[in-house]
């Protein structure tokens, strides 16, 4: 849906994601609506190495899993370890790589449940101006309300059932 909107606005796209799956449904929904969207196979940079891009917009898996085993099929869209920080972390570290010199910006959707201030730091250890620019409060989804009781074990929602959404936007200096 990203992908498809930022055509739509007349920017050049590439959507990358490790989901066969989900670049099907990108370029389908790109081809449906009379859109161009490159579709790119790969873990996060892999499929776009040695390019650079002015904006990145990335919507992770945020969501923290129990157990030590990475997710598999549809489960991929949204758990992110126990912690819900697999990907996360690694888009901090990439993303200075990604973006164009002066001019690169990331956008990031992000829940409060894995950690915004960390991943601020984490965003700013890497040369990135960062900050939170939108919020919204929501009741807690599908996914979320499965494993209450064990967000509410390690301490990541307390006695709350909605979560704050953030988009954290990142610059390129």
């Amino acid at each position: 849906v990203l992908a498809v909107e930022a055509a739509r606005m007349g920017a050049r796209v590439t959507a990358v994601d490790i989901s066969w799956q989900a670049l099907a449904a990108a370029w389908c929904n790109a081809l449906v609506n009379g859109q161009t969207v490159r579709v790119r196979h790969g873990d996060l940079t892999s499929a776009v190495q040695g390019r650079r891009f002015d904006l990145v917009v990335t919507n992770p898996p945020y969501v923290p899993a129990p157990g030590d085993i990475p997710p598999r099929g549809r489960a991929r869209a949204w758990d992110a370890g126990t912690d819900g920080r697999l990907l996360i972390d690694r888009i901090c570290s990439a993303a200075p790589a990604v973006l164009r010199p002066t001019t690169g910006i990331l956008l990031m959707v992000h829940s409060q449940v894995s950690g915004v201030g960390e991943t601020l730091a984490r965003l700013r250890a890497a040369g990135l101006r960062a900050q939170v620019v939108d919020r919204a409060r929501l009741p807690f989804g599908r996914v979320l309300r499965s494993r209450l009781a064990w967000l509410r074990e390690r301490g990541l929602v307390a006695d709350r059932t909605t979560e704050e959404l953030v988009v954290i936007r990142a610059v390129q200096p």
